[in-house]
C-alpha cells in the first residue's frame, strides 16, 4: 500500500495510473480517435469538430488520466467517503502534471478558481473537491516552479443555481441546465487576469463551458482549464443545430457518475 495511514491506495493501483496517449483535440482534450485524427492531420486541422462548430469560450482544457477504472475508484474515495488525503498523496501528482502541461501557454501568473459546488451540496460533503485537488496541484508545483505564480480564489466563482446530477443527462439537457447556475463575484479579482479553471473530471465539457463563459464576461482576459481526468466516449456522433451556432452531439456509454 501506498501511504498506508494517509491515502490506503495500493502501489498496483497508483503504478496503473498513466498519462492520456491518444490523439487528442488541443482545445478541449477529447481523443479524437484514429480515423478523425488522420482526417484532421490531413486537413491540417488539431481541433475536433465539436470545438470547430461551438469553440467553446477556454482556450484549452488538459487532463492528467482517462476517467477510467483506478482513477474513477480514487476520485470517487475522495468525493463520496471523504478521503482527502488522496488528493495530497496520490491525485495531487496527477492535477499538478496536468497544469504542467499549460506551462508553455499560460501566463506567468494565474488565479485558480476551483469549479463550485452548490452550498447546500458542499455543506453535506463537508468539502469542494475541485477546491481539494486544486490545492493538492498547487502545493506541488509551488515545488517544482516556484517562479510560477498560481493564486488559488475560491470565493470568486458561485455556484447560485442547484441543479440535477449532470450524469443523468444528455449533454444538450447539462447545458441548458447549468445556464445561469454560476455568478463570479468579485469580479475585479479577475478582470483582465488569466483564469485556471480546476475541476476533478470533465465529461461533455458543459461545465467548463458555462464556467469559462460566466469568467469571460466579467472581465478575463482567458480561461484555462484543468482537470484530474477527462471521460472519453465510446462514440461521438456531432451535428450542427439547424439555424443555430449550438452544436448538438449524442454520447455513447460514457464513463461517469
Amino acid at each position: 500500500m501506498v501511504a498506508l495511514s494517509k491515502a490506503q491506495v495500493c502501489e498496483s493501483c497508483v503504478a496503473r495510473v498513466g498519462a492520456q496517449t491518444d490523439v487528442l483535440c488541443s482545445r478541449c482534450g477529447d481523443a479524437m480517435g484514429m480515423e478523425s485524427a488522420r482526417f484532421a492531420a490531413g486537413m491540417g486541422m488539431t481541433e475536433c469538430t465539436m470545438c470547430r462548430l461551438a469553440p467553446p469560450e477556454f482556450a484549452k482544457a488538459v487532463a492528467f488520466a482517462v476517467y477510467d477504472d483506478e482513477v474513477r475508484e480514487m476520485l470517487h474515495l475522495l468525493k463520496f467517503n471523504g478521503m482527502r488525503r488522496i488528493a495530497d498523496h496520490v491525485l495531487g501528482d496527477g492535477m499538478a502534471a496536468a497544469i504542467l502541461k499549460l506551462e508553455d501557454e499560460a501566463a506567468s501568473e494565474l488565479t485558480v478558481v476551483p469549479v463550485p459546488l452548490f452550498a447546500s451540496r458542499q455543506r453535506s460533503r463537508g468539502f469542494n473537491q475541485a477546491q481539494v485537488l486544486a490545492e493538492a496541484g498547487i502545493a506541488k508545483l509551488r515545488r517544482l516552479r516556484p517562479s510560477w505564480k498560481l493564486q488559488m480564489r475560491p470565493d470568486v466563482l458561485c455556484r447560485v443555481r442547484d441543479t440535477r446530477p449532470l450524469f443523468v443527462l444528455d449533454p444538450g439537457t447539462r447545458r441548458k441546465s447549468l445556464r445561469g447556475a454560476f455568478r463570479v463575484e468579485p469580479a475585479d479579482a479577475i478582470r483582465g487576469r488569466e483564469v485556471l479553471l480546476v475541476d476533478d473530471i470533465l465529461t461533455t465539457g458543459a461545465t467548463a463551458r458555462e464556467c469559462s463563459r460566466v469568467l469571460m464576461r466579467a472581465g478575463a482576459a482567458k480561461v484555462w482549464v484543468a482537470t484530474m481526468a477527462r471521460a472519453q466516449a465510446e462514440s461521438v456522433r456531432v451535428r450542427a443545430d439547424s439555424g443555430s451556432n449550438v452544436a448538438r452531439w449524442d454520447m455513447g456509454a460514457v464513463k461517469s457518475f
